[in-house]
């Protein structure tokens, strides 16, 4: 165990609410392996400490256009990974034969594979415009506050539109 001699440098003043290596009891001592750290969040609280949150606490965090849409990207990127294995397995059933890409298509052409692929659709196109926001933001542009917000709902809205641009004309053209 080290000695108030042995520390390269002096130790800090401590205050009354923060606790000192006597209320830590079971933390890692200098020169010492074995022991086990205690974080802040896992011990009781000490008197006139206020215990605070390690993390925001999703239950009572306010999500943001931002987070919701940063969260929303990663999931659309896992979507169109789920979509490209569909994809492939589209056209192994076409390189099949008949009866297979029947099946296949049957499964598409289906109420169930029209949601399906429409939520494909948007995942896309969200994914996309997502892109193309963080694109610009490489560019270190766009990023007061407002601009952000801004481009979030384009971004949102885009997508949407995008959506149902591409459905609409699949019907012009007779699909």
């Amino acid at each position: 165990m080290s000695t108030e001699s042995d520390r390269p440098f002096p130790k800090p003043a401590l205050s009354s609410t923060v606790p000192g290596p006597q209320e830590l009891k079971g933390t890692i001592e200098s020169g010492r392996t074995g022991g086990r750290e205690v974080h802040a969040a896992n011990r009781p609280a000490l008197a006139g400490e206020r215990m605070r949150p390690v993390s925001p606490n999703i239950q009572i965090y306010r999500p943001q256009l931002t987070s919701v849409l940063s969260i929303a990207n990663r999931v659309t990127g896992v979507i169109l990974g789920i979509g490209a294995v569909g994809l492939v397995a589209w056209l192994m059933a076409g390189a099949s034969g008949p009866q297979a890409y029947a099946v296949a298509q049957s499964a598409i052409v289906s109420w169930t594979g029209q949601i399906v692929l429409f939520g494909f659709t948007f995942a896309f196109f969200l994914h996309l415009c997502g892109g193309i926001r963080h694109l610009v933001w490489d560019t270190v542009h766009g990023f007061e506050l407002r601009q952000i917000y801004l481009w979030g709902w384009v971004v949102v809205a885009a997508s949407v539109a995008l959506t149902l641009a591409a459905w609409g004309l699949s019907l012009v053209m007779g699909g």
